[in-house]
Parts: structure tokens; C-alpha cells; sequence
């Protein structure tokens, strides 16, 4: 089949990566892709904003399959658009998007589906943000509801700090994404996520993972896209996987189904390990960056043929593979990363990738001979291991392989699991 992978990142060069070792796919084109793509895949320049331009590409090009990477144009509806021209598409429509296009949709979704979830109240307006917060207590969970590129969650330790987050969550800080506030209870646990392919109708789990979502070393400083990550992620046993399918999962598509809005593609939730079993943070309606690269690196099955199954609703009967080994990534991000990062820094990935490391790009671009960071988070060095103390030492040995003086990462990816192996 010939395939059109829409995105430029991290993820996109980990589906890359894997969709061009299907021997069902005949072609791969990525729409605008990166250098790191290039060496797995043909590239083109799309407005994915554009729709018709994308339908009148595919049908130039006989495209069977367009895999779209990025959340935003799922929640602009070009998989509809896509579908209506009679193209396959991985990914779901702009209606089944919502969940993760506006937190308080899917806050409401969990209401009606007796999803377990923390307490919620959507706000409209900065004085009924504060005096909202009067309802919970300490720290406080502020979502804008909208797309942020991940960075649209503050939890704030106290009600001045939580006043003035939401102050410049309502002034604009996330654009229209925190036109609305979702403020929510505060779980206590640990965090993991659990993925899913379907096709609307049947469900497959597609693997755990671990990532590390503030910048800062010890998990704190502000929230970014991912600094790294780990697959699978033990403490998600299979039991509480289960639950997670059971309580999670299977209401929500029957849920979309049931409301006539069915959900096809993969199924990204967001879960807190409480006392009381998982419940669900948040819904991404895409593969994880950086998840997809740990999870890629150690899928067996044919991507492309789990990807075509979802698009035509054959979903039933699949399965998917995974290696044993453990797979972890180290982000290493520009300078100024989550705020303003510095670009044009030279990139030198010497021999990272013959020590038996993976490494994707992600804001990378050329600049005459020379590969330099144009992004925040510029590359996933990911490695693999027999378990996570193992693949966490191959992954640093890499990224000391690399040379890249105005980027930093943070040293500890998988540090509680690393913590956990040691007893």
C-alpha cells in the first residue's frame, strides 16, 4: 500500500521508522517530515490546514493509507474530510477528536459513562475560575481546555499561585485554548499511560509506558511535551491493565459508538494509579511523543497492516507484539525549552546510533552541511534494555555520543523504576 504520514516530529519519525519496515507498504511519503525521516521516507510539502489540497495530493500520489501524527488536524476534522473523498485514514474524526481537543468534553463523556476520574468543574471566565477554587483543595489541578502542545496544565500548590495561573490561563497565555478552565481534584498516585488501537467497535491494547512530563530533574519545574519515557511500564500490572480496559477504555468507544460519534485510531489515556485502581487524567487522541518512539522500538507486529485494519473497521482478530526488552528515550531539548528555545545549535549524533541506540528527530533541520536544532525538543535518543536500569544506561551512553552544546536533557529518565529494580 502507499502511505502519507502527516507530522514532523518525534512521533512521526518513530511511525515512520516502523511503517517503513511493513512489507505491506509499498511507499511512504512523509508530509513535511524532518532529516531524520528522510533516510525512511519520500517527502512533501502539505498544508495539512488545507484540506482539499491534501485529498487532490492523496489522489495523485494513490494514496491507500494517510496516518495523521499530530493532534491538531484530527481536531480540525481532516480525517473527515479524507474519508468523505474515500481515502483511509488512521485517526479519528474531528467529532470522536474531542477527547482530547477539550478536557471538559471528556470530563463530561466520563460523567455520563461512570468513567472513574477526578471531580471537575468547567469554568468560563476568570471570576468564576476563583471562585471555584474555593471547592477544592490544595494543590490545584488547572486545565486549559484546549490544544496547549502538552503545556496547558498547571498545578499549583496554593490559592495565590493558582489565582495567578489562572489569570494568565483567561489573559491569553494558551491562546484559545483557555478560552475555558477545567479545574479538577487533585489524584494522588502514580502516573502511567495505556494505549489501545480500535476500529470503533473491537479493541486492542497496544502497550504501557512511563513518561516524564516536567523539565526538571526529580520531576519538577513546568510541564513540556515529554522529556522522556520508558516501555512498558511495570506498574502497570497486568491486572490493573485489565481495569483499566475494563472500566476506561471500553466505556469510552462504546460510549463515542453509542452516541454516534465511534472512535477509530489510537486511544492514548492518561491514568493515575490511585489507592482505589486507575482512573483517567486525560485522553490524547494520537500516539505519544516521546511513548510512540519507546513503543515502536519494540512493536513486532506489522504496523502498517494495524493501522489499515483500524481504517477499514477489520480490527477483530488482530494482535500486536511486543518485545520483552524495556525501551527508554531521552529527549534532548534546546536551551530556553519549554519557554523560548534557542535554535541553530549545531548537531554532531556521532556514534550514538552504532552503540545500538535509535536516534529520532524532532526539531531538527539542515543548514548547508551542518544539522542543527530549529524546535524545543530537538532529539529522542532511544535504546533498549532487559529492563529499565539496563535500557536507561544505554540510552545516556548514547546521548553522551552526541554532541549538542546549546541542548540540554534531564539525566533521570526512569529513575522510579530504576529506584524499584534496585531493592
Amino acid at each position: 500500500m502507499n502511505i502519507l504520514l502527516l507530522g514532523s516530529g518525534g512521533r512521526e519519525h518513530a511511525l515512520a521508522w516502523k511503517l517503513a519496515q511493513s512489507p505491506s507498504c509499498k511507499r511512504l511519503i512523509a508530509a513535511p517530515g524532518n532529516p531524520g525521516i528522510t533516510q525512511c521516507a519520500e517527502t512533501a510539502g502539505l498544508d495539512t490546514t488545507d484540506h482539499d489540497a491534501c485529498i487532490r495530493f492523496c489522489r495523485a500520489q494513490t494514496i491507500d493509507l494517510v496516518v495523521i501524527g499530530p493532534e491538531a488536524p484530527l481536531v480540525d476534522g481532516l480525517g473527515d474530510s479524507l474519508r468523505g473523498a474515500g481515502i483511509g485514514v488512521f485517526g479519528p474524526s474531528k467529532a470522536a477528536a474531542q477527547l482530547e481537543g477539550s478536557k471538559g468534553f471528556t470530563k463530561d463523556l466520563c460523567a455520563r459513562a461512570g468513567i472513574p476520574t477526578g471531580a471537575y468543574v468547567r469554568t468560563r471566565s476568570l471570576d468564576e475560575a476563583r471562585a471555584t477554587l474555593t471547592r477544592f483543595d490544595a494543590p490545584y489541578v488547572l486545565k486549559a481546555d484546549g490544544l496547549a502542545a502538552g503545556k496547558g496544565v498547571v498545578i499549583a500548590d496554593t490559592i495565590e499561585s493558582a489565582e495567578i495561573a489562572l489569570a494568565d490561563m483567561f489573559s491569553g497565555q494558551f491562546g484559545d485554548a483557555g478560552a475555558e478552565v477545567v479545574i479538577e481534584q487533585f489524584l494522588e498516585g502514580e502516573e502511567a499511560s495505556f494505549f489501545a488501537l480500535t476500529d470503533g467497535e473491537a479493541i486492542l491494547p497496544f502497550g504501557t509506558a512511563q513518561d516524564h512530563k516536567r523539565v526538571g530533574e526529580g520531576d519538577v519545574g513546568p510541564n513540556t511535551g515529554g522529556m522522556g519515557a520508558y516501555s512498558p511500564a511495570p506498574v502497570l500490572t497486568p491486572e490493573l491493565q485489565q481495569r483499566a480496559m475494563d472500566e476506561i477504555i471500553r466505556p469510552t468507544v462504546e460510549t463515542m459508538r453509542a452516541e454516534g460519534m465511534p472512535y477509530s485510531g489510537v486511544l492514548y489515556a492518561g491514568l493515575m494509579l490511585t489507592q482505589d485502581g486507575p482512573q483517567l487524567i486525560e485522553y490524547n487522541c494520537r500516539f505519544g511523543d516521546p511513548e510512540c518512539q519507546v513503543l515502536m522500538l519494540r512493536l513486532e507486529s506489522d504496523l502498517a497492516e494495524l493501522m489499515m485494519a483500524c481504517a477499514k473497521g477489520q480490527l477483530a482478530g488482530q494482535s500486536a507484539e511486543f518485545s520483552d526488552e524495556t525501551a527508554l528515550t531521552v529527549v534532548m531539548a534546546a536551551e530556553g525549552y519549554p519557554g523560548t528555545p534557542s535554535k541553530g545549535g549545531v548537531i554532531d549524533l556521532g556514534d550514538a546510533e552504532k552503540r545500538g541506540a535509535k536516534v529520532f528527530h524532532a526539531g531538527t533541520a539542515h543548514q548547508g552541511s551542518d544539522l542543527v536544532a530549529c524546535g524545543g525538543r530537538v532529539l529522542s535518543v532511544t535504546a533498549t534494555g532487559a529492563n529499565v536500569t539496563a535500557a536507561q544506561r544505554a540510552a545516556y551512553e548514547a546521548v553522551d555520543a552526541v554532541s549538542f552544546e546549546s541542548g540540554f536533557c534531564r539525566r533521570d529518565i526512569g529513575w522510579r523504576e530504576v529506584g524499584r529494580e534496585s531493592r
